[in-house]
């Protein structure tokens, strides 16, 4: 059965690129090792993230997301059952949120920064698809 789970974090180390490029690393060979695809974005020190897979891969990867000593105040936003993955051509498409377009944010958020704690799971999950769809979602692999 496969499942989409997205979900928010603070960065420890907000500054850190080292550590988001390590995050995507692990995710990149951990998620093709496991059969899951997703999409992690972030800026200004917040991580959304979207995880598609087996549900028992998924909830794994999110149970070890919470223990990660990278990431604090975890909150998932969304899960659900899904028919087909959204994602599925990334083993973890990458997202820069503080260099998204402002009109594209403002379609979602009340203000120009687009901050996933603010917003529903679903809002956050339409932006992600917004994204997907314009194109705005890079590192393929």
């Amino acid at each position: 059965m496969l499942v989409r789970l997205l979900y928010v974090s603070r960065a420890v180390q907000p500054e850190s690129a080292e550590a988001v490029h390590a995050i995507l690393a692990s995710a990149r060979q951990h998620n093709l090792n496991n059969g899951i695809t997703g999409i992690l974005c972030y800026g200004g020190g917040v991580f959304l993230q979207a995880i598609e897979g087996g549900r028992s891969a998924v909830n794994h990867l999110y149970n070890h997301i919470i223990e990660d000593p990278r990431h604090q105040n975890v909150e998932l936003l969304h899960y659900e059952e899904i028919s087909e993955r959204r994602f599925g051509g990334w083993t973890m498409g990458q997202v820069n949120l503080s260099k998204l377009n402002t009109s594209i944010v403002l379609k979602y958020s009340e203000r120009p920064e687009f901050d996933p704690y603010s917003v529903s799971g679903k809002v956050s999950l339409a932006l992600l698809e917004e994204l997907m769809a314009t194109a705005s979602i890079i590192g393929r692999a």
